[in-house]
């Protein structure tokens, strides 16, 4: 049997750097869809791989996750793809869109982690891969000012130039794999909506 290529509803993984306001984007996309009439349902990655660590007692926190053996977030990926997925194909039936906020790369001790390997990537199916960014020195102002997080590991301007560089990479080679279409989407300084319409356009257009 031939597994098929694409879900019912239309797939789009949201990427970023984290600080680059990736998650402000997907809430102002989120609002303007609901606006408009459109079937959507947002999900972060994270909070389903969050989710499963703290049920099984391997973290106490979001940003210890990428500090766990890779074999072991190898599995929490695996598991949060699968359940995204069956929890959208629940809300969504066979219409609407399906958005995932998540990371194309995640900077770890052991060095950089796809966060679209191919495992992940046969749950998920992308219609479409948006990656969000913004001037490095801006989001590393935004990281700082993100008290909630621990991310001075990522190493200020440079680090997060460097980051998006790698991730950019990432995003293509992901990409391959299912013809997903990439859009980049710039988010300036104080813009959040006017990042969140352009997206929005992209994705009526799959």
């Amino acid at each position: 049997m031939v597994k098929p290529l694409r879900h019912p509803f239309r797939t789009v993984v949201v990427t970023g750097v984290p600080g680059v306001g990736k998650t402000t984007v997907i809430s102002y996309l989120e609002k303007m869809a609901k606006e408009k009439g459109i079937k959507i349902k947002v999900v972060n990655f994270g909070t389903y791989m969050l989710n499963t660590a703290l049920s099984e007692g391997l973290v106490k926190n979001r940003d210890e996750i990428r500090k766990l053996p890779l074999r072991k977030q190898l599995g929490l990926q695996e598991r949060a793809a699968r359940r995204i997925i069956e929890d959208a194909s629940n809300e969504l039936g066979d219409e609407g869109y399906l958005i995932i906020d998540t990371h194309a790369l995640v900077k770890t001790p052991a060095g950089y982690w796809p966060g679209l390997p191919a495992h992940v990537l046969d749950e998920l199916k992308p219609d479409m891969i948006a990656v969000i960014e913004a001037d490095p020195e801006l989001i590393a102002k935004r990281q700082e000012r993100d008290v909630t997080r621990f991310r001075s590991d990522i190493g200020g301007p440079e680090g997060v130039r460097k980051l998006m560089e790698y991730a950019r990479a990432a995003t293509l080679a992901s990409a391959v794999r299912y013809a997903s279409t990439v859009a980049f989407i710039e988010n300036p300084e104080g813009a959040p909506e006017r990042a969140a319409k352009e997206l929005l356009e992209r994705i009526l257009e799959l």
